[in-house]
């Protein structure tokens, strides 16, 4: 699932592919953000995106995507 994270101050936001599904990466994000600590996040190649939940203006989770397989029209 597609994250976007925007950062204050930043014109560019972060996206990364996350595994975990919507309402883990919303717990998390919800965490980071009470507690005032850091908001990880580790993408579907492993890698971690570390940012401080103070400086975070948004984040934006996407809907899961099913896989389809195969050449059929819809």
């Amino acid at each position: 699932m597609e994250v976007k994270i925007g950062i204050q101050n930043i014109g560019r936001e972060i996206v990364l592919e996350s595994t975990q599904d919507a309402d883990a990466v919303a717990k998390v994000v919800g965490e980071a953000i009470a507690k005032g600590t850091e908001l990880r996040l580790t993408d579907e190649k492993g890698r971690q995106v570390i940012v401080p939940s103070g400086v975070i203006g948004y984040v934006e989770i996407g809907a899961e995507e099913v896989r389809r397989v195969g050449f059929g029209a819809l």
